[in-house]
């Protein structure tokens, strides 16, 4: 189940992102904490700093740079209006593939 788990999120982790900072702005480390409590525990930090960038260049999160208590500034994310647009899409394309799944499912008993 882990790997096919794995293979599954790929596709989501960046809706997952989003909806992680539409609750509040988050940096890298803090975003993987909260996922990795909601039981996404096999998340690396390094794919969520990646995705994180992708989403910055293409406009989908503000960054912040805010001072750090132990080394360099943190870069905090917080979600935009087109984050938000592109998670509201998000949302509405899990639904439909949710409802067409359950469907297949019922199909099948």
């Amino acid at each position: 189940m882990a790997k096919l788990l794995s293979e599954m999120l790929k596709g989501t982790l960046e809706g997952v992102i989003l909806a992680s900072l539409s609750g509040r702005p988050a940096y890298g480390y803090e975003i993987t904490t909260r996922l990795r409590e909601q039981g996404f525990s096999d998340l690396a930090e390094g794919t969520i700093y990646a995705l994180l960038l992708r989403m910055e260049k293409r406009g989908l999160v503000d960054v912040e740079k805010v001072p750090s208590e132990k080394g360099p500034p943190r870069k905090v994310h917080s979600l935009n209006a087109e984050g938000r647009k592109y998670l509201e899409e998000f949302w509405e394309t899990w639904n439909f593939l949710t409802q067409r799944l359950e469907q297949l499912r019922e199909g099948d008993k």
